[in-house]
């Protein structure tokens, strides 16, 4: 079993930056990748960015490509997401997930925190 906590969410305003952490717990040894996805109020989740702990390979949705960084601290089994240039159509619930697998699904999810951009 693999335990993600999801933390660095809140209020900001258009253009600012904030900083989200995923700290990973349990069984770490057996991942693949971590990701983030996202969830807005009234629309389905959907991918942000993930990021292998081998390779550390990296990916984005286009619609945050240039304005977030997704990056791993491996000694301590956690992610970040950097969102700098954030817009009002970024507010959702931001989620951490994990992979064992590559090309699987994600087993693994936090519990989300909640990030929300004011124009």
């Amino acid at each position: 079993q693999v335990h993600l906590v999801e933390s660095g969410g809140g209020l900001v305003q258009a253009g600012g930056s904030l900083r989200l952490s995923c700290a990973a717990s349990g069984r770490t040894s057996s991942l693949y990748a971590m990701g983030w996805f996202r969830q807005a109020p009234g629309k389905e989740r959907a991918f942000v960015a993930r990021i292998t702990w081998r390779g550390g390979s990296t990916r984005y949705a286009d619609s945050v490509k240039g304005r977030f960084t997704i990056s791993r601290d491996n000694a301590k089994n956690t992610v970040f997401l950097q969102m700098n240039s954030l817009k009002p159509e970024d507010t959702a619930v931001y989620f951490c997930a994990a992979t064992g697998t590559a090309g699987g699904g994600y087993e693994y999810w936090g519990q989300g925190t909640q990030v929300a951009v004011s124009s």
